[in-house]
């Protein structure tokens, strides 16, 4: 009779199953018809009223190296969220109160992607672009099965952990979740507790908390509806009873054929894609209304076995598994870091690498990025240029070149890049030395008593500096070392004359000149040169004598006049003047009161335009003629009548003011 009802009931089963597709939605109870749905707290049918929302932030300051105890996930929580408040070089790790490590256990650092743990699916995130400052997180819809500990593993300040998850109240019903639930199961039973009540549980977190926290805890904010757990070191976790151990059962009332085993749908498919697995739920239920009863009332030896069937078996869609950076390729400065991404698709729970046109439907991440550990260390200019070695020709100027760290202190040369450092001596080219005709005054006295004569002067060719470049002349314009001067006529008499003394054979100290001695009869405009005998009764002037320029001392030396700077209404012209040893070299030997003038007035005449419209320049460029002297010529002084005008203009008065 029993194995007669138990295939009716199948029969019922399979009936309720074929007639699903007939309109009827089904509700998170499996009953056809039903519109229950469950809530946030994974109620079947909740209203969310019994939910309560736990939230806060870890900021607490850690010392040592290693794995540190984040928050505690209560069992049963669900929307759970851990994440980092921004990038650090930190982990996020996950462990269950079993010892069985989820995400990031025993130092190995796992890649981004979906890790099963605690009875649900936890995504696990690790933004690596250069750009993001997202720090890593962990997110799962939950519910949990056990009690799950989230730990950091530090290596830099804490830069602050968020966590939030869902769980129920106190006053909320228990959410309808079976033993064991397998990750995406539906919500069908009672709650059977996993080793201890609620009640219990939070009564022993609490003792726990007194015991574990030694005015270290971190931070933690929660909302008003939220509770704090126990915060404990890595490596101390509660004792938990085994799972095998379930409290003891109430008073079994006496089966009858009133119950029997039911089959209400399946599990959830354990993956979405690439092939999963779920299996039939069987519960207790009364034959004639079908509602479900605790499993006591069956026959537990007639419960069926479920076995596994295979679900969802096409392969998931292709994804781009991305890699980690590699090391920057320079300890400075910008630099270059690659990552390997494949494309890759789950199938039969096994990760294939496949053609790259698999993921086109996805944008690629880079594969290269730019990178800096450091600012390197540059290379500054601390000063300008000095001034060039010589004043003209080629010479050297120098400046102060330093490598400078990013911190403003000068560290040695190696630390920057040698191919970028600035020159810090250039040759300089100040152009052509100046070389100029320096001239002393001329002599006060005529060689001549009367008649003709001459005054002379001292003349020599140097560069207006002091250089040790050698002198390459003044050009063939040498000035005149003398001038005729005329001391008034003489009335026939017969004299010795003696003509200019020659320069003396050395420069300084003791040497011999020569003059030449004649014997002249001086007329009113003439003179007459006569047999030396004529002038035996006088006394004959020595032709050559010693001479002892300077003892070698120094005297003024000056260059020509340059040109006056206005043609008429007063200008002034300059000269250079020099105090010169016997040597030729620079000297302040020289008495200042004797110095002759280095500037004085000229042409003070007034300017009378005289036009000649017959005198033009007939070419542009007569500047040139001018500046090569060829006016000296007929067809250059026609062709250029105007600039050759001007310019004997301006030497008349320039003569006429000297």
């Amino acid at each position: 009779m029993f194995v007669s009802y138990l295939i009716l009931t199948l029969l019922h089963v399979q009936t309720a199953v074929l007639a699903r597709p007939g309109g009827e939605s089904i509700g998170c109870d499996d009953y056809l018809g039903s519109d229950k749905v469950v809530d946030k707290c994974g109620v079947c049918g909740g209203d969310n009223t019994g939910c309560q929302v736990v939230s806060g932030v870890f900021k607490h300051a850690l010392t040592s190296l290693g794995y540190h105890r984040v928050v505690e996930i209560p069992q049963g929580a669900t929307k759970i969220n851990i994440t980092e408040m921004y990038k650090s070089n930190n982990y996020l790790a996950l462990r269950s109160r079993s010892g069985r490590s989820i995400i990031n256990g025993n130092w190995a650092i796992d890649r981004p992607g979906k890790y099963e743990g605690g009875g649900t699916m936890f995504t696990y995130k690790r933004p690596n672009e250069i750009s993001s400052t997202a720090g890593e997180s962990f997110l799962a819809e939950g519910p949990t099965n056990e009690i799950l500990d989230v730990y950091m593993i530090h290596q830099q300040p804490n830069p602050g952990v968020h966590y939030e998850y869902v769980i129920m109240g106190t006053n909320a019903i228990s959410p309808q979740v079976p033993p064991h639930r397998r990750p995406g199961d539906p919500f069908n039973g009672q709650l059977v507790t996993e080793g201890r009540s609620q009640e219990e549980g939070e009564e022993k977190g609490r003792n726990e908390e007194k015991e574990d926290l030694r005015g270290e805890a971190p931070e933690m904010f929660t909302s008003e509806s939220a509770q704090t757990f126990p915060v404990r070191h890595p490596d101390r976790f509660s004792p938990r009873r085994p799972d095998n151990l379930v409290p003891p059962a109430p008073q079994l009332p006496r089966r009858s054929r009133d119950h029997n085993w039911k089959q209400l749908g399946t599990t959830e498919c354990s993956t979405t894609c690439g092939k999963g697995s779920q299996y039939p739920i069987f519960r207790c239920v009364h034959r004639s209304t079908h509602e479900e009863a605790p499993e006591s009332y069956c026959d537990s030896s007639m419960k069926p076995t479920p076995e596994e069937e295979p679900c969802n078996i096409f392969p998931c869609p292709a994804f781009w598994d991305i890699g980690e950076w590699s090391e920057c390729s320079k300890t400075c400065g910008l630099g270059m870091q690659h990552r390997q991404v494949l494309c890759r698709q789950v199938y039969a729970n096994r990760s294939l690498t496949v053609q790259p046109y698999r993921c086109q439907h996805l944008e690629k991440p880079e594969t290269t990025s730019t990178c800096q550990l450091k600012i390197c260390s540059e290379w500054q200019i601390r000063t300008d240029w000095t001034s060039c070695s010589v004043p003209c020709g080629v010479g050297q100027r120098t400046r102060d070149v330093k490598c400078v760290s990013n911190i403003g202190d000068v560290v040695d040369d190696e630390e920057c890049n040698m191919k970028l450092r600035p020159n810090d001596i250039e040759n300089c080219d100040m152009g052509p030395c100046a070389k100029s005709w320096f001239l002393t005054e001329w002599s006060e006295r005529c060689s001549a008593e009367c008649g003709a004569g001459v005054r002379t002067r001292s003349v020599v060719c140097m560069t207006n500096h002091v250089s040790s470049l050698p002198l390459e002349g003044c050009g063939n314009n040498r000035p005149a070392e003398a001038t005729p001067c005329d001391n008034g006529p003489c009335t026939g008499k017969v004299e010795w004359f003696a003509g200019s003394w020659s320069q003396c054979s050395i420069e300084c100290g003791s040497g011999t000149q020569q003059r030449e001695v004649i014997c002249v009869r001086k007329n009113a405009d003439t003179f007459e040169v006569l047999d030396p005998s004529e002038c035996s009764f006088l006394e004959k002037p020595p032709s050559q004598q010693s001479c002892h320029l300077k003892p070698c001392g120094a005297k003024w030396f000056s260059t020509e006049w340059s040109m006056c700077s206005k043609s008429c209404q007063g200008g002034f012209r300059v000269r250079e003047v020099r105090c010169l040893s016997d040597d030729m070299t620079l000297s302040n030997l020289c008495d200042p009161q004797l110095k002759p003038e280095e500037r004085e007035s000229c042409n003070p005449q007034d300017c009378v335009p005289e036009v000649d419209e017959n005198c033009k320049d007939k070419y542009y460029n007569c500047n040139v003629v001018v500046q090569a002297r060829l006016c000296v010529y007929n067809y250059y002084k026609t062709a250029c009548c105007a600039s050759c005008t001007r310019v004997a203009n301006r030497q008349t008065g320039f003569l006429g003011s000297r």
